[in-house]
């Protein structure tokens, strides 16, 4: 968990892929959060990308570091309506609650990953694979 929460913060921006049906759709994201030893994403739940982690849960996430690094990720979406959960989201991210609030209408999505696993990869054919 600490691998996977230290190359995306240095990241920055990973890319998150779910699937529309039989076709992945692949989108930018900033926020993730690690809370009672889970891994977490987030979304607005009138999102597509939501809408489709519903449907098939499925999803992985990829990015590359200033090192020319780079990790994949996958596991099973888990959705975690629990106050704390938001509550956390929210002191982890601030700019999240003017996003998502009463004003806005909309709503944030957080998932959790079950049977976490990720790849960590570079230019020179080094290889690292663990669970999470």
């Amino acid at each position: 968990m600490e691998k996977l929460l230290a190359f995306l913060k240095d990241a920055g921006t990973f890319f998150y892929a779910s699937c529309d049906g039989d076709k992945p759709r692949v989108r930018p994201f900033g926020f993730f959060m690690e809370l009672n030893g889970k891994f977490y994403v987030g979304m607005g739940q009138q999102k597509e990308s939501y809408k489709q982690t519903i449907a098939n849960p499925n999803v992985e996430l990829c990015a590359m570091n200033k090192k020319m690094q780079w990790i994949r990720v996958r596991g099973v979406a888990v959705p975690d309506e629990t106050e704390e959960t938001y509550a956390k989201a929210f002191e982890h991210s601030p700019m999240l609650k003017g996003l998502y609030n009463e004003q806005t209408g909309n709503r944030l999505g957080l998932f959790w990953l079950k049977d976490g696993y990720a790849e960590i990869a570079d230019m020179q054919g080094n290889f690292e694979k663990f669970n999470f």
